[in-house]
């Protein structure tokens, strides 16, 4: 039945999410518009690809689409959306689309509060390598493609399950990873038990035939095993969980380790990757192709020349002896992950520049928030990015960064303005420094512009 339908218009779609699911529309043959706020590369790309793409909102931008997609961000009064249900046209958020889509493959879902994006990532790299040919949509820009989507030919979809909105109760996958259970969107579930009950209904959507690969080091997800209904398998670096890594060291950027299922010694995997996590991430890749049955050889060989996802640790460059790096990390268990990676990775001052993420993330989460950032030995924070929420009274950067040195954090500098920081910067880095820019925002930018400073003293 999806075959009858011809035109899909997409509003949001020069996000992470629908941007991706644009991309699988248009390469399965359908006539593809959408609208954003602003054109980017991604917009770009889009209309590169053949899709029709609105710069700006309005009614008349929604033509003659059969159904109207919406990124569950929008506001309902949106016009386009208004105008879809004035002529009864089918409105649906994107997880709806991409459920559909999954229904023409065997699909393998990954999802956690953290660790998601890499990790889905990787499972495709290692199916591909397997050759499977795999369909991918991942929410970040994957380096060796240089975009969020993989079109493949192959039976398998490996696709990123985010649990914002509940959006990933609405799959049904073949095989369904869950990396991580933690506190997070607490603007859409009422507390951490709320959380887990969302990622429980997710496993036991797995068929029959099919199974979950958990990460067992996480005490939420341990919690559920009991009411798990289906096969599963796990993964994990602290316990005895069925696929294990072991014997691990940095060398930096690298992590170098051991990966054992049960007792056996499959063999050695060096991730061009820093951190625990990221080792983490990669036995979930590799759990997965083992249930496929991808030999071990090319697992190893599809993590080692892994190149990573733009915003995740990513390494910008290197002037003056002054490192800089970018990462995603928007929520503690992120942010604490990224700087525990820094640390023993690497033998250097670490720099933080953090920008909040969401009025309602800083406002639930404002006590992890204020114990993320120990590891860091200067910390900037800069005013909070909306994601285009309303202000909430109290909720501020600034009471953010108090809150961080009432916590005990020696060196903190609230900069409201962004565009100050990397003048501020410029005069207090040192030769072997690491900068990290972190946030979901666009604080990535006060690392380049901090770059052009550097290379112009």
């Amino acid at each position: 039945m999806l075959g009858k339908t011809r035109h899909i218009h997409l509003v949001g779609i020069g996000g992470s999410g629908l941007s991706g699911i644009a991309k699988i529309l248009l390469s399965l043959g359908f006539s593809v518009s959408g609208s954003d706020l602003r054109q980017t590369n991604i917009t770009e790309q889009l209309t590169e690809f053949g899709g029709k793409i609105y710069i700006g909102h309005a009614a008349e931008q929604i033509g003659d689409a059969d159904v109207v997609v919406m990124s569950p961000a929008i506001p309902t009064d949106n016009p386009e959306i208004l105008q879809a249900k004035r002529r009864k046209i089918p409105v649906i958020v994107g997880a709806e689309m991409l459920a559909e889509i999954m229904r023409m493959k065997y699909s393998i879902a990954i999802s956690g509060t953290h660790g998601k994006t890499t990790t889905t990532a990787m499972t495709a790299a290692v199916l591909e390598k397997g050759g499977f040919d795999p369909t991918v949509v991942v929410g970040g820009k994957l380096v060796s493609l240089g975009s969020n989507a993989r079109i493949g030919h192959g039976d398998f979809m490996v696709v990123e399950a985010d649990e914002a909105y509940g959006s990933f109760k609405k799959y049904w996958p073949t095989i369904a990873v869950v990396t991580a259970v933690d506190y997070d969107h607490l603007d859409y579930y009422k507390d951490i038990q709320d959380i887990g009950e969302a990622f429980l209904e997710f496993i036991n959507k797995v068929p029959f035939y099919g199974k979950a690969v958990l990460c067992l080091d996480q005490a939420n997800i341990q919690g559920l095993i009991p009411r798990i209904e289906k096969k599963f398998t796990t993964y994990g670096l602290e316990t005895r969980a069925d696929v294990t890594a072991h014997e691990i060291r940095f060398d930096a950027p690298t992590s170098i380790y051991q990966v054992q299922i049960d007792s056996t010694v499959l063999g050695e995997i060096h991730l061009k990757m820093p951190g625990l996590h990221n080792v983490s991430n990669s036995l979930a890749a590799v759990s997965v192709g083992l249930q496929l049955d991808i030999p071990f050889s090319q697992i190893k060989e599809a993590l080692e020349s892994f190149q990573g996802v733009h915003r995740r640790f990513e390494i910008i460059s290197e002037v003056n002896g002054v490192l800089v790096v970018d990462d995603y990390a928007h929520n503690p268990a992120k942010l604490k992950a990224t700087f525990n990676a820094a640390r023993s990775s690497f033998n250097r001052r670490i720099i933080a520049v953090f920008q909040p993420h969401r009025y309602q993330r800083v406002k639930h989460l404002a006590e992890e928030f204020s114990r993320s950032f120990f590891q860091t030995d200067i910390l900037i924070v800069t005013d909070i990015y909306s994601a285009d929420e309303k202000p909430i009274e109290g909720v501020t950067a600034e009471n953010l960064a108090t809150a961080i040195i009432e916590h005990g954090h020696k060196n903190v500098i609230y900069i409201p303005d962004k565009n100050q920081i990397a003048d501020y910067l410029s005069n207090i880095v040192q030769t072997n420094d690491i900068v990290i820019t972190v946030g979901a925002g666009d604080i990535w930018v006060v690392g380049r512009q901090l770059l052009t400073k550097l290379q112009n003293r």
